[in-house]
């Protein structure tokens, strides 16, 4: 049976380089699901050598056969240094990139070449051959000053050729719903691929909307407070919430479901095997 939206996962290449061969095994068991694709993040910091993002993600297409994405962020990045990521990327047989600002860094100088991923996307398309795939922000990217003006800038991003789009995390489908609404009017006919997270570990669903300003809806919020102390019951309860979250996106004619793994099988293969087909 053929579904009517596509699947795919994200994985992150390792902090460590002694993790890889962890790394190496979510690829293969995530892989035996049948995506259909995975995206791998853009390993920030180091040598271009030492970047796990392009290994990753020729693993996934040279080895296992799924199509990859290649995240790419350029708030850190030359312009010498991006042409010489598309160079391996290319070489390697990747054909589709995320292309994305990335997050700020204390840590990291940011270059004058990028300040916005617009002018990521402009360069990739003035420099390379390459299917383009964006960030969309539901509730608005937390920098921006207004939800209207994202949307703005949003398909600002699209008519300089952006195929596709990838949303950040959200919890509550309503509003994904108002701001699919929203940018369609805009003319924004682009697949939507909505982002959802499995909340399995309380620190860090709290970082991660900490970041991106997802809000916390009181349906979820009563599951975290019910599970406060109850690391187990945390984990089941928020993998229902996903699958809840997943099948009511999926009766809504959804473009796809793109899962934040964490690198965590386990978790993909319970939302699959639950999810409406």
């Amino acid at each position: 049976m053929t579904r009517s939206y596509e699947i795919s996962f994200e994985i992150f290449p390792p902090k460590k380089t002694s993790s890889i061969e962890t790394v190496y095994d979510a690829i293969k068991n995530l892989a035996q699901m049948n995506p259909d694709f995975i995206s791998v993040t853009y390993g920030a910091g180091g040598s271009r050598q030492s970047n796990k993002t392009c290994e990753l993600a020729s693993l996934v297409k040279n080895k296992h056969h799924i199509k990859a994405i290649a995240h790419l962020t350029c708030i850190n990045s030359t312009k010498d240094q991006v042409s010489e990521i598309l160079t391996d990327l290319k070489a390697h047989g990747i054909e589709n990139i995320l292309a994305l600002r990335g997050d700020r860094n204390p840590d990291m100088e940011e270059t004058k070449d990028f300040k916005y991923a617009y002018e990521l996307v402009q360069y990739i398309k003035e420099n390379g051959n390459f299917h383009l795939y964006g960030a969309c922000y539901p509730e608005a990217h937390p920098e921006c000053e207004s939800y209207e003006k994202d949307l703005l800038h949003l398909k600002h991003k699209v008519e300089l050729g952006v195929e596709h789009l990838i949303t950040q995390l959200f919890f509550d489908n309503e509003i994904f719903y108002r701001f699919l609404n929203d940018i369609r009017k805009l003319g924004i006919h682009q697949p939507v691929h909505a982002g959802i997270m499995p909340v399995t570990n309380l620190k860090q669903i709290l970082r991660m909307t900490g970041m991106c300003g997802a809000s916390i809806p009181g349906k979820l919020s009563k599951v975290l407070s019910q599970y406060f102390n109850d690391d187990e019951g945390l984990y089941k309860a928020g993998l229902d919430y996903a699958v809840e979250q997943i099948n009511d996106l999926i009766a809504h004619g959804i473009d796809g479901i793109h899962l934040y793994t964490m690198n965590n099988p386990k978790v993909a293969s319970y939302i699959i095997e639950n999810i409406d087909k």
